[in-house]
């Protein structure tokens, strides 16, 4: 939630509201050091700080959050997406991103694109570095995504804003008829 709109805009707020005929818009602006963090976890290796910027700004295409990660940690597991496309500003920080089987250092100031696809373009941050690294994250917002996990051998998929979300082992595939009748 951003510092002083917690009254004005509330939770789920999607950048304009309705107050009684009037439509309000979201400013469509937001300084990075006014932001609080509303997504912290706190997972082991997989421990980070997230502001969830884009509804509070008005986004509707593209998501933004500013992400913070503690020396030796990383966001989320090894991942490529199949419908959202995702870009990274590294603000903040050393690390190296893992892109396909390749690595590559990250700096501040550098930009990642992590395009859809397969396998060859999933993506990982990690932070190798002695103090926090800080990045700009911005995504398209996908009404539909699936999401490989080359590590684990997981498979997500959501669908809809507050439709399925599942998330699943890979080598669980069945048959298309399976459990149906006739």
């Amino acid at each position: 939630m951003v510092a002083g709109l917690k009254s004005e805009y509330p939770a789920g707020f999607i950048g304009i509201r309705s107050v009684g005929k009037e439509m309000v818009m979201a400013k469509p602006i937001m300084n990075l050091d006014k932001i609080e963090f509303d997504d912290v976890e706190e997972n082991g290796l997989y421990t980070s700080s997230r502001a969830l910027i884009g509804a509070h700004i008005g986004a509707k295409d593209l998501g933004y959050n500013l992400t913070v990660l503690p020396p030796g940690k990383v966001q989320c597991p090894f991942h490529n997406h199949h419908g959202a496309e995702e870009m990274f500003f590294i603000l903040e920080g050393e690390g190296e991103l893992r892109f396909g089987d390749k690595s590559y250092p990250l700096r501040p100031h550098d930009v990642v694109a992590c395009p859809t696809g397969g396998p060859e373009v999933a993506h990982q941050i990690v932070n190798t570095g002695a103090t926090p690294m800080r990045y700009l994250a911005i995504s398209t917002v996908a009404d539909l995504d699936a999401c490989e996990y080359p590590d684990s051998g997981k498979v997500s998929v959501v669908a809809g804003k507050r439709g399925i979300k599942k998330i699943f082992r890979a080598e669980t595939t069945v048959d298309y008829y399976d459990r149906e009748q006739g």
